[in-house]
């Protein structure tokens, strides 16, 4: 398997420490835990935090033949700060080096088996443009999308950018009321109904991957309108960062290997339930 993950690279910089992270990122380095070919195709910059994302994008197994180095924006970074409670409070800075990806030269000339992106990556209209260029390319078997809210860098152009150009498309249960209520479809459908509405909708998708937490995962087959249903394991949550990640990188691992949509669900499920049990996004397996 090859995928090409297209999108943040970004730190969460706490008062004592950072950690590198980003959807895109966290995705293509599962894939890479697990054997695949991950390739990222972002922008850092000439910083130190640029230098040291490098490093540690190589040490998950990661080609970072297509990050791109910005002399003109900084690396991508997200303040962290706790209050007098202990809750963490993000500032996601604006105008970094991921927001400004380019084309990369002789893309023509791979192939990949999946192309993946998010929204947030989306924020600018920048970006969008060189993802529609991407798109219009023969180098992608399947395409698939991560609805990766984060208020408010998200838009309709962005959701829709996303929706109508997936084979499969991943979305969490906490995040499906905000993209009904931006498509202005029922915002208060429950899971099942969402998913055939979304189908419905783009018939492009032909696999709708939702997300539950504690309650598990559902696939929609959108071409056989059937259901499937994953419970999640019992295990003591240490941290969700990466979870959902994971999970994507695990079903399109599982799914390239030509394995039934109940299979890559409940490997998907285990993954993920180990990766909320650690503190890093993207542990050792």
């Amino acid at each position: 398997m090859k995928l090409l993950s297209f999108g943040e690279i970004i730190w969460d910089v706490f008062p004592d420490e950072k950690h590198i992270g980003g959807a895109p990122l966290n995705l293509a380095a599962h894939v890479a835990r697990q054997g695949g070919e991950a390739w990222m195709l972002s922008s850092v910059g000439s910083d130190n935090l640029g230098e040291d994302a490098l490093s540690e994008i190589k040490n998950f197994g990661v080609n970072t033949a297509l990050v791109s180095v910005s002399d003109t924006f900084p690396t991508g970074m997200c303040l962290v700060t706790l209050d007098a409670d202990a809750v963490p409070h993000y500032d996601l800075k604006k105008d970094t080096a991921y927001d400004r990806i380019g084309m990369p030269d002789k893309i023509e000339e791979q192939h990949f088996d999946f192309f993946a992106f998010g929204t947030l990556a989306m924020r600018d209209e920048y970006n969008r443009e060189t993802v529609k260029k991407l798109l219009s390319l023969d180098v992608f078997d399947k395409i698939y999308v991560d609805i990766n809210i984060r208020p408010p860098f998200f838009s309709r152009d962005s959701i829709l950018l996303c929706l109508e150009n997936a084979d499969i498309v991943k979305i969490s249960d906490e995040e499906l009321p905000v993209v009904l209520k931006s498509l202005e479809i029922n915002k208060s459908a429950d899971a099942e109904l969402a998913a055939k509405l979304l189908a419905e909708r783009f018939e492009n998708l032909e696999y709708i991957l939702i997300t539950l937490g504690a309650d598990g995962s559902l696939a929609y087959d959108c071409a056989d309108k059937k259901f499937y249903y994953c419970s999640a394991p019992k295990v003591s949550v240490t941290s969700t960062v990466g979870a959902g990640d994971s999970f994507g990188a695990t079903f399109l691992v599982e799914y390239s290997k030509g394995k039934t949509i109940p299979e890559c669900l409940k490997k998907a499920s285990e993954i993920s339930a180990y990766v909320v049990t650690k503190t890093e996004a993207v542990p050792e397996y």
